[in-house]
């Protein structure tokens, strides 16, 4: 079954950096988009970042494309999001989540908190 596990995440100060995984399984990893969403206490998920399936193209949410990077590695299956000079805004419970078919498979979520 598919499966994403996501991992990375962490308490850091404010101006410092994470790099967020996502291991994928159960499905053919390179032929898929793959993305990132986030999600703030009391508010809506929203989309961060996607890659297409050989990674050549990358796109991101306007308020995080110049301080965070998605890419991928296909030989390992895994997803990858760096996030440099964190805010405390970045706070929320990070997700991957990719599209097969008309289905959407979401991992479990991996927090990130920003603060002194």
């Amino acid at each position: 079954q598919v499966q994403l596990v996501e991992s990375g995440g962490g308490l850091v100060q404010p101006g410092g950096s994470l790099r967020l995984s996502c291991a994928a399984s159960g499905f053919t990893f390179r032929r898929y988009t793959m993305s990132w969403y986030r999600q703030a206490p009391g508010k809506e998920r929203e989309w961060v970042a996607s890659i297409t399936p050989s990674g050549g193209t990358t796109t991101y949410a306007d308020s995080m494309k110049d301080r965070f990077t998605i890419s991928r590695d296909n030989a390992k299956n895994t997803v990858y999001l760096q996030m440099n000079s964190l805010k405390p805004e970045d706070t929320a419970e990070y997700y991957c989540k990719t599209v097969l078919g008309n289905f959407e498979y979401w991992g479990q979520g991996t927090q990130v908190t920003v603060s002194s």
